[in-house]
C-alpha cells in the first residue's frame, strides 16, 4: 500500500466470563516511524526533483511562449538549444534551490499524507475502492499545495529571470504585490496538485495491484517501473492544461486592473480563444518528460528507501 504508516496492532486479553475478548493498544505509530515516513517520501521527491529541475525549467519556458496571441510554437529542442546558446548551462538550473525545497514540503506532505487520508475514509465509509484513494489523493494534493503555494511562485519567477536571487525575489515580490501574491494562482495549483496527486498515487496504487492480480510480477524493481510508467502517463495527460494556468496566473504582474487574467477559469477561456484549445498543452511534452522519469525515480527510490527503513512497500 502506499505509504502505509499504520502502526501494528498489540492486543491484550480481557477476560469476561468463559470468553477471551482482544483489544487494540497503541493505537498512535511511533514518532520514529511518522519522520521515517514523511522524511523518505520528501526525500524521494527531492532527488527525482533534482534530476529532472532542467526539463522543469524549458517546459516553463513552452509554456510562456506567444502569451495572447496565436503564433507558430518553438519546441522542446529550440527551447533547449535557445537557452543554451543565450543564457548558458546555468540557465537550466534556475530556481533549482526553492524547488528542491518545496519538492521536500511538499512531496513529504502530498506523498505522506495519502496513506493516513485512505485509512481515515477507509474508517469512516468502510472502503478502500479506486474512489476512495483519487479522494485520498486530492486531499493530500491540494493540502499540500495550499501550505508550499509561495515557495512555487519564487521557482517559477526564477525559472524566467536568470538574474534573480531567491531572498532578493521573495523580497520584491512582497514590496511590490503584496504578500498575497506569494500565493498567486493557489487555486489551479491545489485543483493541479490533487488532480496530480490523485491519478499519480491512484493510478500507481491500483496499477501494482492489477499488475500482480493479472500477470507474473512480483513485489520488486519491474513492477515497480511498470506501475510508475503508467502513473507518469495518467497524471501527464490529465494535469497538463492545469499546469500551464497555473504558470501563467504565477508569472502575470501588476494591480488587480491590469491584469490579464483575473482567475483560473478566465485563463483557460482567454487561452482558448486566443491561442486556440491546444495552447492548453503548451509543454506537455516536456510535462511528460519530466514527470514521467520523476514519477518513476519517485516510486523507485520511495520503495527502496521504505525497505530499508523496515517500512511497508508502497
Amino acid at each position: 500500500m502506499i505509504g502505509d504508516i499504520s502502526p501494528p496492532v498489540t492486543s491484550i486479553p480481557v477476560v469476561e466470563g468463559n470468553e477471551e475478548l482482544r483489544k487494540p493498544q497503541n493505537l498512535i505509530p511511533p514518532f520514529s516511524k511518522v519522520v521515517s515516513h514523511f522524511g523518505i517520501s520528501g526525500i524521494s521527491v527531492a532527488l527525482a526533483t533534482g534530476v529532472t529541475h532542467p526539463l522543469d525549467v524549458v517546459k516553463v519556458r513552452l509554456q510562456m511562449q506567444h502569451v495572447g496571441q496565436r503564433g507558430p510554437l518553438i519546441g522542446m529542442t529550440g527551447i533547449f538549444l535557445q537557452l543554451m546558446k543565450n543564457e548558458g548551462r546555468r540557465s537550466l538550473y534556475l530556481g533549482l534551490t526553492p524547488a528542491l525545497t518545496r519538492s521536500v514540503l511538499y512531496g513529504g506532505l502530498r506523498l505522506g499524507l495519502y496513506e493516513p487520508t485512505k485509512v481515515s475514509f477507509d474508517w469512516a465509509f468502510g472502503s478502500t475502492n479506486v474512489l476512495v484513494k483519487i479522494a485520498s489523493g486530492a486531499f493530500a494534493g491540494a493540502f499540500s499545495t495550499a501550505l508550499t503555494n509561495p515557495v512555487e511562485v519564487v521557482k517559477v519567477r526564477l525559472q524566467m529571470n536568470p538574474n534573480a536571487v531567491p531572498i532578493a525575489e521573495v523580497r520584491e515580490i512582497v514590496s511590490k504585490e503584496g504578500i498575497g501574491a506569494l500565493w498567486k494562482g493557489v487555486g489551479p495549483a491545489m485543483v493541479r496538485a490533487a488532480a496530480l496527486t490523485a491519478s499519480q498515487l491512484a493510478t500507481y496504487d491500483e496499477a501494482k495491484r492489477i499488475l500482480v492480480k493479472r500477470t507474473s510480477l512480483e513485489e520488486g524493481f519491474h513492477l515497480h517501473l511498470c506501475s510508475s510508467v503508467v502513473a507518469g502517463l495518467v497524471s501527464t495527460l490529465i494535469t497538463a492544461p492545469m499546469d500551464m494556468i497555473k504558470t501563467r496566473l504565477m508569472l502575470q504582474q501588476g494591480s488587480e486592473s491590469t491584469k490579464t487574467y483575473r482567475n483560473g477559469f478566465h485563463c483557460g477561456y482567454k487561452v482558448v480563444r486566443k491561442e486556440g484549445p491546444l495552447a492548453l498543452y503548451k509543454g506537455g511534452f516536456a510535462i511528460f518528460a519530466r514527470l514521467g522519469p520523476q514519477t518513476m525515480i519517485t516510486f523507485i527510490l520511495c520503495e527502496k528507501l521504505r525497505s530499508l527503513a523496515g517500512l511497508h512497500t508502497m
